[in-house]
């Protein structure tokens, strides 16, 4: 029989299997390398796209604060806007209203009493003046009290002013009638 050494084969094959394990751990460890550094550059990118939409969003809810505020100053001096313009349209539709008092002091007033003194702090008119007797005085107070310009009056003080003279003070509210009241 003929001699066969089959040694060198199988160390030959050894020896490639050894190649081929070594390049094949080294041709993994660069996918896995290679894996591991498109992930991170996957990962790093999406975490730069989310910072961009998040300032772009901070951004716009900044400029949203800006105009929120400037609505609100707006609306502030729109406020102060239409006080102003009441006040106006309140001061004009009273303007009439004080002729009109002076107009109807004048009708309540009984022939045996006048003014000395008038003095209006704010809706209340107090007054002052003279009559003839007592009868003149409560027939002020009734005529004031009957008309719809003015509120219920409040006598202060009746005193004697002369022989035939006496002196008296009261206060009344003015009021503003409704407009059927005025008809």
């Amino acid at each position: 029989m003929a001699k066969i050494n089959l040694r060198p084969w199988r160390e030959e094959l050894a020896q490639k299997r050894k190649n081929a394990f070594s390049v094949n751990l080294i041709a993994s460890a660069i996918c896995a390398a290679v894996i591991v550094l498109g992930v991170g550059f996957y990962f790093d990118t999406m975490k730069d796209r989310q910072n961009a939409r998040n300032a772009y969003l901070r951004d716009e809810t900044s400029k949203l604060d800006r105009k929120i505020a400037e609505i609100r100053k707006l609306k502030e001096k729109r406020a102060r806007l239409l006080e102003r313009l009441n006040a106006i349209q309140e001061l004009q539709g009273t303007r009439p209203l004080i002729v009109r008092n002076f107009d109807e002091l004048v009708r309540v007033l009984p022939d045996g009493a006048y003014y000395t003194s008038l003095t209006r702090s704010g809706d209340n008119v107090a007054v002052s003046g003279l009559a003839q007797d007592n009868t003149d005085v409560s027939m002020l107070m009734r005529n004031l009290d009957d008309s719809i310009w003015f509120g219920e009056p409040g006598l202060s003080r009746v005193t004697k002013a002369g022989k035939e003279r006496n002196a008296y003070s009261l206060s009344v509210s003015l009021t503003k009638p409704k407009a059927e009241a005025e008809k």
